[in-house]
């Protein structure tokens, strides 16, 4: 197992399935959808708008600092549109062009785009001014993955919450191909 075969699928298959999700809720909920944008799972959480911003921008990161990367403007840009989103939280329609735009980046490189050394020392500085000093394995592993997971499923518990009809099946379409030929559930 690789960082880049560890990461990017999963990025990949994740954000995918957060974008069919979103096309559910404006199925299921046409009237609904926008405002479900600014919906929150407790008063001191970012809303739904921010958690997709935020599942992008985790997958962004990582592959920027695996590959020692500059952050460029449109990481700024993804960062500020999450912290705001409150305030604006845009559209269904815009969501769903950030996650394009990551799963863009995800499709853009190598096989071996983040392996090398993984060993590496990483520094990871958050907000409050923490600083991690771990692996690049290590950040995989212990920052990169979990923070991405706890904004996706933030994002699937807010759609949940606010009545759009999600479940497991909804959460692994990536593990249907690998159904033992029947044994599939009917009906």
């Amino acid at each position: 197992m690789t960082l880049t075969n560890l990461l990017v699928p999963t990025y990949s298959q994740m954000l995918k399935t957060l974008v069919s999700w979103l096309v559910k809720a404006e199925a299921q909920m046409p009237d609904k959808a926008e405002s479900m944008l600014l919906a929150r799972l407790a008063p001191d959480m970012f809303p739904l708008s921010t958690q997709i911003r935020f599942a992008c921008l985790q997958a962004q990161e990582a592959v920027l600092r695996l590959r020692g990367e500059a952050f460029p403007g449109s990481f700024d840009e993804l960062v500020n549109e999450g912290r705001n989103a409150a305030d604006h939280p845009g559209t269904i329609a815009t969501a769903k062009s950030r996650i394009e735009e990551t799963l863009k980046l995800l499709g853009s490189l190598a096989p071996d785009a983040l392996d090398g050394d993984e060993d590496r020392p990483v520094a990871h500085e958050i907000p409050n001014g923490m600083i991690f000093d771990l692996t690049a394995a290590q950040y995989a592993r212990d920052w990169a993955l979990p923070q991405f997971y706890f904004h996706l499923m933030t994002a699937y518990a807010i759609l949940r919450s606010e009545g759009v009809a999600l479940g497991k099946v909804d959460y692994i379409p990536h593990m249907f191909p690998f159904i033992r030929p029947g044994t599939m559930p009917v009906g």
